[in-house]
């Protein structure tokens, strides 16, 4: 499954079921094949890229060392989360004071982007930002509604119920609290994270390539390659996570990916074949 595309001057990886499995708690990584050559091979390249998870739980500083103590050469400046995207709108908006329905590790990293956070239940907050939360609680959700009824913003890191882990898929926290929210406040959460366009601008601006030359490389239709159609970016997509070829050829046009391979093994190959610009 190929359609024409220009050759790419920078690529986005998604991490899980694209270039790792992760276990359901989010705690252990299993490296996909060919992905430590293929980073490899970029980088001899000089080829720029990043990996954008919708994962919230983690700040680049404590997950890229995770990632690179497997082989995977991601430095900490080429690995970002929607937390990465929402500090960057919160800060271009004006939104002071965010309370957090999330881990330590969304407040840390919220806050390492100069956002000042606070816990449910807070009667200051201009806005609710939605991420990974295991140990939500009905307060927590109770908290939020109330803040948004009394016109605070509403953000979520991702609204994707599922993604790809090591025992099959797993569970978004964000997108059922998030949902719960909009249930109770009739107000739908802005999304930070993928496949919203200010994730894909936030990606080529920190590539430093223009958007129609990136190449967003995943393993979902309704999210990589969604926002790459939506944005005239380049969509790649793998089948080692949630959407197998069959799935692949049935997507829609708007999540049709350019180019579909089996792995990210077969990457380096295709997109630098003798120098050719497409396929």
């Amino acid at each position: 499954m190929t359609e024409a595309f220009p050759a790419p001057a920078g690529v986005m990886f998604d991490l899980d079921g694209t270039l790792i499995l992760s276990d359901r708690a989010l705690g252990g990584y299993q490296v996909l094949p060919g992905a430590v050559d293929l980073l490899a091979e970029l980088d001899r390249r000089d080829m720029p890229f990043v990996a954008l998870t919708n994962g919230s739980a983690y700040p680049a500083a404590e997950q890229a060392p995770r990632l690179r103590a497997l082989g995977l050469p991601i430095a900490d400046d080429r690995l970002f989360t929607p937390n990465s995207v929402a500090a960057g709108l919160f800060n271009a908006r004006g939104l002071k004071r965010v309370m957090v329905l999330g881990t330590d590790g969304v407040v840390a990293a919220l806050e390492a982007e100069g956002i000042a956070t606070c816990a449910p239940g807070d009667t200051k907050a201009d806005a609710v930002y939605i991420a990974w939360h295991p140990h939500c609680t009905m307060d927590h959700i109770h908290a939020a509604a109330a803040a948004v009824l009394d016109g605070a913003a509403l953000y979520s890191a991702s609204d994707v119920p599922f993604f790809a882990s090591k025992s099959g898929r797993a569970f978004g926290y964000s997108c059922a609290i998030g949902g719960a929210v909009a249930r109770v406040t009739g107000v739908e959460p802005e999304v930070t994270g993928k496949p919203s366009q200010a994730a894909l601008r936030f990606v080529a601006a920190r590539l430093g390539v223009p958007v129609d030359r990136v190449a967003v490389v995943g393993d979902d239709p309704k999210v990589e390659t969604v926002m790459a159609r939506a944005g005239g970016a380049i969509g790649i997509g793998v089948t080692t996570g949630t959407t197998n070829a069959a799935e692949w050829a049935a997507a829609p046009e708007a999540q049709r990916a350019h180019l579909v391979v089996d792995g990210v093994g077969d990457l380096a190959r295709l997109l630098f074949e003798s120098g050719r610009a497409d396929l």
